[in-house]
């Protein structure tokens, strides 16, 4: 029956009369009861005229720690990538043609939010369901868990946990929309909201997007964090971009305008000078975590990139530092088995606990109903002249100034 009215949907929407008028179909909005479980459409059915065949498709998994999550798989023609309202709207993998951006997590399958207790271990259970290309960490706070302050519900100071990169990862969408240009360049975009809100708490609402093009090799990925309370609300926003086989390799290289490169602790510090190559699979390696201050153009951009050991494979990430003004990578080069895997994260803060980051002014704040934009774009590129011309952008960013390279970790106070 939903399956159905997904279908009636789809036919409605293309009345010649709204020919110019992109189609729009709401999946879920849980304000209006509204609830899509199925749903399949292709350029034939919006876009005949498009030159490139392309394919939207919800659907929900089944079976273990997995039931009951949300996909929706967009096939662009070119690039394909799976969309998770029920985490977060994560997103779990992107492919074109051999080159994957994802990773081999021990976590297999994506895991249902109600399996998940954040608590646990220390305050390390989100790695529990941590298995997606790009998740989202905050929103009322992101970074390693530990204790903080809040005001509590009489207006005193009380001390609260706080776990391993926050709740929005974990969290389902309260309202998903699939929206597709009929006019060229046939724009497809899938949008979501999130809500990170409580009594006596945080009232942050986000709004998601991801956007991509017929044909193209290009996918953008378009925010809006609003604050919906009538007091200021601290909050924090981390992009957790990871990335194993093809891309991280031994001889890999990560490629950016850096600034200033500083360990996150003292045995981070061992491999600072080698913080822009990777290694073959070490077992038991402990985590390397670099905190990275970017240069940027004249208006604001920078761009960064992550390429394979033949330099013929890459995925480069742009994005304004005026939005997201700090930019983290984690190596964690242990055996495939085990998680093999590098994180390049830019964020509105390095990924350390909330009450160390407030202490160097790196906790923003939202206004009473203020909204705050973060817009990162996505390049995937095959062969060595596209990945020598993306090289060639981040070197003309940087404009030979320098870098600077700390041999001594972030002060924790």
């Amino acid at each position: 029956m939903l399956k159905l009215v997904s279908i009636i949907i789809a036919t409605m929407a293309i009345s010649p009369a709204q020919a110019v008028e992109p189609f729009r179909v709401v999946l879920t909005d849980v304000e209006q009861n509204v609830y899509i479980e199925t749903l399949h459409i292709t350029n034939r059915d919006l876009t005949p005229d498009c030159p490139v065949p392309w394919s939207v498709h919800k659907y929900v998994l089944h079976g273990g720690k997995q039931e009951g999550v949300e996909v929706i798989e967009v096939n662009n023609g070119k690039l394909r990538f799976k969309v998770v309202p029920t985490r977060g709207m994560s997103v779990q993998q992107v492919l074109m043609g051999d080159l994957r951006l994802g990773w081999d997590s021990p976590v297999k399958g994506l895991v249902h939010p109600k399996y998940i207790n954040l608590h646990t271990r220390q305050g390390l259970g989100w790695l529990e369901g941590f298995n997606e290309w790009l998740v989202r960490c905050g929103l009322e706070f992101f970074g390693a868990p530990g204790t903080d302050e809040f005001i509590d519900n009489t207006g005193k100071r009380a001390k609260m946990d706080l776990t391993l990169h926050g709740k929005i990862g974990n969290t389902p969408a309260s309202q998903v929309e699939v929206i597709i240009q009929r006019q060229p360049p046939y724009d497809i975009r899938i949008r979501g909201r999130v809500d990170e809100a409580c009594l006596h708490g945080p009232k942050l609402e986000l709004w998601t997007q991801i956007q991509t093009a017929p044909g193209s090799n290009t996918f953008q990925i378009s925010d809006k964090l609003t604050n919906r309370s009538a007091i200021e609300q601290e909050f924090g926003i981390l992009y957790h971009a990871n990335y194993g086989r093809p891309l991280m390799e031994a001889g890999a290289k990560f490629i950016a305008p850096v600034r200033q490169v500083t360990p996150i602790n003292k045995h981070s510090a061992s491999g600072v000078s080698t913080y822009d190559i990777y290694h073959a699979p070490t077992p038991g390696f402990a985590e390397h975590v670099f905190c990275l201050r970017l240069w940027a153009d004249n208006s604001g951009r920078t761009k960064v990139m992550l390429r394979n050991a033949a330099a013929d494979r890459a995925v480069a990430m742009a994005f304004s530092i005026k939005q997201l003004p700090f930019f983290t990578v984690w190596k964690n080069p242990v055996a495939y088995e085990d998680g093999y895997v590098t994180g390049l994260e830019p964020g509105t803060g390095f990924s350390r606990n909330r009450a160390i980051e407030r202490k160097f002014g790196r906790v923003p704040k939202l206004a009473p109903h203020q909204s705050r934009f973060f817009t990162i774009d996505f390049a995937l590129y095959t062969g060595k002249d596209q990945v020598n011309a993306a090289a060639n952008d981040i070197v003309q960013i940087r404009a030979g100034r320098k870098t600077q390279v700390d041999k001594k970790p972030l002060p924790v106070r």
